[in-house]
């Protein structure tokens, strides 16, 4: 299983909010898969970054948006590295791994590494070709749907 995230601190063992800055304080109990704990903190964190993933060498990219801190047993399994330390968690047997790095998947090396690390058969997708191409068949779909001149009209006459 592979969280990312807000799905990492939910499946942690504990989502603290001492301070009440996302809910009421107090703590609300998760899975505890990873063994780790999230404490809410003020500061968010909004990054661009470059991580490597040791076991595979595929160097994926992202973004982190978060707030908190996630601390706990689990942790000393960090399984990417951002600038250059160890990050994330996973379990013991490696099976359950979280981090907060959003995007992760798009790489395509790292996902074809992670899935045959899982036992599953790589295949050709490539992410950014097909999103490409999903993109390009809205953009084609609304143009020939969306009167396009009708639309700008009306939106110039708005308050």
């Amino acid at each position: 299983m592979l969280e990312i995230c807000g799905g990492y601190q939910m499946f942690g063992r504990i989502m603290a909010d001492p301070d009440g800055i996302e809910r009421p304080p107090g703590e609300v109990p998760g899975l505890g898969l990873p063994d780790i704990t999230t404490v809410m903190a003020p500061e968010k964190r909004l990054a661009r970054v470059a991580a490597l993933n040791p076991p595979s060498g595929t160097d994926p990219d992202g973004y982190e948006i978060h707030l908190g801190r996630t601390i706990g047993p689990d942790t000393v399994r960090g399984w990417l590295r951002i600038d250059g330390r160890d990050v994330g968690a996973a379990s013991p047997d490696g099976r359950i791994r979280g981090c907060y790095l959003h995007g992760l998947s798009a790489s395509d090396a790292f996902r074809r590494a992670d899935l045959s690390d899982l036992g599953v058969a790589p295949t050709d997708f490539a992410h950014e070709t097909q999103v490409d191409a999903t993109l390009d068949a809205l953009a084609d779909h609304m143009t020939e749907s969306l009167n396009l001149d009708r639309l700008l009209d009306i939106s110039t006459r708005l308050p």
